[in-house]
């Protein structure tokens, strides 16, 4: 399983976590019970607007549920530009055993290899802030983030990150992405930091007209009014039918873990299968488990 971008704060104004924690804490129990490995992306810790003793006495009951996986082994921590401190700190190492009771590994980055249709694959992770001059290493933007942005977000309550990011074309960072991951041979790579869920190197939205463009070729019509429907009702006016010419399925990203009405998504790998998945409150605000996407690992177009 992997998760990214918690922003875990301080249960303040500027807490971009806060509404979406019961929903991180039923997916961890079910991973837990299911036995996954969690892989978290990085940015789990909002730590460019909060000071670690500040989120640790605020996040207690989702560390614990954390330390569940690192009991069995099954827990990569790997670091975001937001909690670079696990990285760059001489007192990281420290602040982790007092998070989680033992000694827990830091990492860029971690790779899955295995063998489809007879040729070995890499599943490539990290956070993905790398070559993002806005946050890779940038002390201005965390200056501005925790002296300007925290305090005036904790004011107002804002939460930027609303579902209809889902809803737009790739950002020009994903598309980055997507461009490294199309030129590496038997290579998937799988990141964070943006908040947009990608799923075989396309959006929700783009996933759409790739499959409207299928209706209109098998003249599908009820399907394709089906499919014009929903992409009217999440179209910007900004937006303009993508080109798929020679798109490959090299790319996907988690989303995150704050979406301002609670709703958190990630990348299941199991059973042969990769899923983008998605929790959000059911009937009784009862957390709920739903498969946005999902396709066999052999069914991806690599090369």
């Amino acid at each position: 399983m992997i998760l990214s971008d918690q922003h875990k704060g301080a249960r303040d104004g500027a807490d971009v976590f806060a509404n979406a924690a019961p929903n991180y804490l039923a997916a961890l129990d079910y991973y837990h019970t299911n036995n996954f490995c969690y892989i978290n992306l990085g940015d789990s810790e909002e730590l460019w607007e909060n000071l670690f003793v500040t989120v640790k006495r605020h996040n207690k009951t989702t560390f614990e549920a954390e330390q569940k996986f690192i009991e069995r082994n099954a827990f990569v921590k790997i670091f975001g530009n937001h909690d670079l401190y696990w990285a760059n700190d001489p007192l990281a190492p420290v602040s982790l055993q007092s998070i989680y009771h033992q000694q827990v590994k830091i990492y860029e980055g971690a790779i899955l290899k295995t063998t489809v249709n007879g040729s070995p694959w890499e599943i490539y992770m990290t956070h993905g802030h790398q070559g993002d001059l806005q946050s890779d290493g940038n002390w201005f933007s965390k200056w501005f983030v925790s002296d300007i942005w925290g305090p005036f977000q904790a004011y107002l309550r804002i939460n930027p990150n609303t579902p209809a990011n889902n809803n737009q074309l790739k950002t020009d960072h994903n598309q980055i992405m997507y461009e490294w991951s199309s030129k590496r041979k038997n290579l998937l790579l799988i990141t964070g930091h943006t908040h947009q869920p990608v799923f075989r190197s396309l959006t929700q939205l783009e996933a759409l007209y790739e499959k409207l463009g299928i209706a209109k070729n098998d003249n599908d019509t009820k399907q394709e009014a089906a499919l014009q429907a929903k992409i009217d009702a999440l179209h910007l006016k900004s937006n303009r039918p993508p080109d798929f010419k020679g798109y490959l399925d090299t790319y996907f990203n988690s989303g995150c873990c704050c979406f301002d009405d609670g709703d958190i998504t990630g990348i299941e790998i199991a059973d042969s299968c990769i899923r983008l998945i998605k929790w959000e409150y059911g009937a009784g605000k009862i957390s709920e488990r739903l498969v946005l996407e999902e396709c066999r690992l052999e069914e991806l177009k690599l090369n």
